[in-house]
């Protein structure tokens, strides 16, 4: 969340900001923390002057009864105890203010950077980079759908009978696949520095709570309600939350840390061509790269993260396109993000395969994720993270852009881990 020094020293900037995402009420919310905060400090104020009274009055009672003043001490005694129980009832206001104070910034998104594009939706996102090379289909080219049904890779139906929709079972050559790419992508991440983790799928409201997937997503995260649990939507949540209430040294900085983990997404309200196959589901498996910062070196990291992905696209051979995506479209929780999409030839469209973001102390304030610096002051760190990546739609790709008479393509980085390099 929005630190009260960001609001209060650049009450217009923010504001300006959570205009660029399209926050409805960013001014009335702000106004909101600002008064909240006043109340607080208010009460502050006043327990203080209590206590200091507290403290002179008890430091006279010894004086009073020294000097026989019997009832002059207990006088004073008694203004002690009243002024404790003001006391008390100030401890509440200021608790409560700050509850308050706190409920309201659990509402309002991350402020954009200057770099993010005004818009409000996906088409007006920018492209910065285009990759790859133009894929050539054989006639009569089938979408993944159907070229899994007729390879036998995964069955949809089958995964309905078992869970519901976008419950895919995959088979066979499909499985191994899946396995292929988990592995790869995890291997590769090793190679660039990341530390493997492998977190639970299942979190507490905390964790949800330090990353913003709470309360904002909470309509789209699968709830164990009996446990008050909640199914991951992203590796990202776990992963994070392992720095909840951390202070860091600064020699540990950047953390790098991946982990592999089935993903949970309820997708509520998802409807039309664009769930056809892998392009949506509710259940999936991903690749998800994490890294901890200081401020000044999180560009930086932001850079080498999208530039890793980017490797990750070129060894699998599919071409790809990076968005910096305009401030309506962004993450509740984003200060800027970057996706990659890859094209489907089959489908003649682009697939979303990874988002890679920077969330600047927005997260860390949350959970409360610090480092103590050079000068032994206690600062909070940035937080970063994005896909590397996201195992459907890079399947979908894969099966429609390496389709041949002869069968399904493998792409040469990946021969090794398939033991093959045709799925026939």
């Amino acid at each position: 969340m929005l630190t009260i020094k960001q609001i209060t020293e650049d009450k217009e900037g923010v504001i300006r900001g959570l205009e660029k995402k399209h926050f409805q009420g960013a001014r009335e919310a702000v106004e909101q923390v600002i008064a909240f905060d006043n109340k607080r400090k208010a009460a502050q104020a006043e327990l203080d002057a209590l206590n200091q009274q507290v403290k002179l009055l008890s430091k006279s009672i010894g004086s009073l009864m020294k000097e026989g003043k019997k009832d002059e001490a207990e006088q004073a005694k008694q203004q002690v105890a009243d002024i404790k129980q003001q006391s008390k009832a100030l401890e509440d206001a200021m608790k409560q203010a700050d509850d308050d104070k706190r409920q309201v910034l659990y509402t309002i998104p991350n402020v954009p950077y200057d770099l993010v594009p005004e818009g409000r939706t996906a088409e007006d996102n920018l492209v910065v980079k285009t990759g790859g090379h133009d894929t050539v289909l054989p006639e009569n080219a089938l979408p993944h759908w159907e070229l899994a049904k007729k390879y036998n890779l995964i069955d949809f139906d089958l995964g309905v009978k078992i869970s519901g929709a976008g419950f895919p079972v995959y088979i066979g050559a499909g499985a191994r696949l899946q396995r292929a790419l988990i592995n790869f992508f995890l291997d590769e991440a090793r190679k660039a520095g990341y530390t493997e983790i492998m977190p639970p799928t299942v979190v507490n409201q905390a964790s949800g709570y330090g990353t913003g997937q709470l309360p904002d997503k909470e309509g789209q995260m699968y709830h164990c309600e009996l446990d008050d649990l909640y199914l991951i939507p992203t590796a990202e949540v776990p992963v994070t939350n392992i720095y909840r209430d951390v202070i860091l040294r600064e020699d540990e900085l950047p953390i790098k840390n991946c982990a592999y983990t089935q993903c949970f997404r309820r997708e509520a309200g998802s409807y039309g061509k664009d769930v056809r196959g892998l392009n949506r589901l509710h259940e999936f498996s991903k690749i998800e790269i994490v890294r901890i910062d200081k401020p000044e070196h999180s560009a930086q990291s932001h850079q080498e993260m999208l530039e890793h992905v980017e490797g990750l696209l070129q060894k699998l051979e599919l071409p790809y396109r990076i968005l910096r995506l305009c401030g309506g479209d962004m993450s509740f929780t984003a200060a800027i993000c970057y996706d990659f999409e890859v094209y489907s030839e089959a489908q003649k469209r682009w697939l979303e395969v990874s988002s890679v973001s920077n969330f600047d102390t927005y997260q860390a304030n949350r959970l409360q994720c610090r480092y103590r610096d050079a000068n032994k002051k206690i600062q909070l760190c940035h937080t970063l993270n994005g896909s590397a990546l996201a195992l459907p739609r890079i399947v979908a790709a894969l099966l429609e852009d390496f389709q041949t008479p002869e069968g399904i393509r493998i792409p040469k980085a990946l021969q090794p881990y398939m033991g093959c390099d045709m799925i026939k």
